[in-house]
């Protein structure tokens, strides 16, 4: 994932550049910065990964444009777009809402007929694993500037897994890493906090 060469949804509003960006930055300093997903810097420096925003908000829109966007991924060349990226700023901001979106996500992918095909994955800026506090380190496994859909090819995720030693271990890695950081380091990487906020002012950082 991320630095990748990639161009936003026909239907890209203004802040889509800024929205990109931000998840981009993401992507460079925590995914790929430290080494949270071993997978994502093939795809980066192969230039295989789109980035799209929906301004949906509701969610008929939503489930629209992810059906748009797993039909162009699942149509898709692998050697020019291996994944994607669907960016939801305007919808879904309660986690609790985000994941019960997610069994419709699933389900939409079944009545495509894409199950076994492609998969989605999943970030939120306020990602909470089942037994964690609010604030525990290791939900920001899983967070993002923006509610994020991430769709992959489940033929891709084969090879990657084959192609890393200990596949298995990588979120008991990740956990670690975080936690040799602490909640304060991770934050003040400042690749969590959405395209609202002014550069350098971190996730505590007045919007602009």
């Amino acid at each position: 994932m991320t630095s990748f060469p990639t161009s936003a949804a026909p239907s890209a509003g203004a802040n889509d550049e800024a929205i990109i960006a931000a998840t981009r930055r993401w992507v460079d300093v925590a995914v790929i910065g430290l080494n949270l997903c071993p997978f994502a810097k093939a795809v980066q420096v192969k230039g295989q990964v789109h980035y799209a925003v929906s301004h949906a908000q509701d969610q008929s829109a939503l489930l629209k444009d992810l059906a748009r966007q797993l039909l162009a991924l699942a149509d898709s060349d692998p050697a020019q777009r291996d994944t994607t990226l669907l960016m939801v700023p305007d919808m879904l901001e309660d986690f609790a809402d985000f994941n019960d979106f997610l069994d419709e996500a699933d389900a939409l992918l079944e009545r495509l007929g894409l199950e076994g095909v492609l998969q989605i994955a999943d970030f939120h800026p306020h990602y909470q694993f089942a037994g964690t506090e609010a604030d525990d380190v290791s939900n920001y496994t899983n967070r993002a500037p923006y509610p994020t859909l991430h769709l992959l090819r489940e033929d891709s995720i084969e090879q990657a897994v084959q192609a890393v030693p200990d596949a298995s271990a990588i979120f008991e890695r990740n956990i670690a890493t975080l936690e040799a950081l602490g909640l304060s380091g991770v934050q003040a990487l400042g690749c969590f906090a959405p395209a609202a906020l002014a550069p350098g002012e971190g996730e505590s950082g007045k919007g602009v």
